[in-house]
């Protein structure tokens, strides 16, 4: 049953990581992109280390996965918002829709 289950977080896992990289290309701006890669990488990878927790149990590679997994859930949109602040610091504008309203302006 740990096996199906573990499969199923894998095919999730990978469904996120492939939306997000398609959100990387697809985003107009770099605020944007910065959200879609955030998504992809916590849960994306965190979906496939907690198939590997559940699929080895608490072994030490399960520890691993889950000290790994923690780690990612902290870091990950610390880092995401330590990116876009340096972003907006260093004056990349936020995209707006062409013909929006305060575009013409």
């Amino acid at each position: 049953m740990s096996d199906i289950i573990g499969q199923i977080l894998i095919a999730i896992g990978l469904c996120f990581t492939f939306l997000g990289c398609v959100g990387l290309i697809r985003m107009p701006d770099v605020y944007c992109r910065l959200q879609a890669a955030t998504k992809c990488v916590t849960l994306g990878t965190g979906s496939i280390l907690l198939a590997a927790l559940v699929m080895t149990g608490i072994s030490g590679t399960g520890v691993k996965a889950m000290v790994c997994l923690v780690f990612l859930f902290l870091n990950s949109p610390t880092a995401a918002h330590a990116l876009a602040k340096a972003s907006n610091a260093a004056g990349i504008k936020v995209w707006q829709k062409p013909g929006s309203r305060k575009n013409s302006e």
